[in-house]
């Protein structure tokens, strides 16, 4: 899996969010365990 330039990542054991600053091969550890991509939160609409 690569990792894409501006993606988050959070880990599911301690809660720790990291933003992806540069994109490349491999993937992204935290406590012993590869950290999930977050997803995207909504934007609040403009009404």
């Amino acid at each position: 899996m690569s990792n894409l330039l501006g993606k988050r990542f959070v880990c599911e054991v301690c809660g720790t969010e990291t933003l992806c600053i540069k994109s490349g091969e491999g993937t992204i550890h935290c406590c012993d365990q590869e950290m999930k991509l977050q997803a995207p939160k909504p934007l609040p609409s403009s009404d």
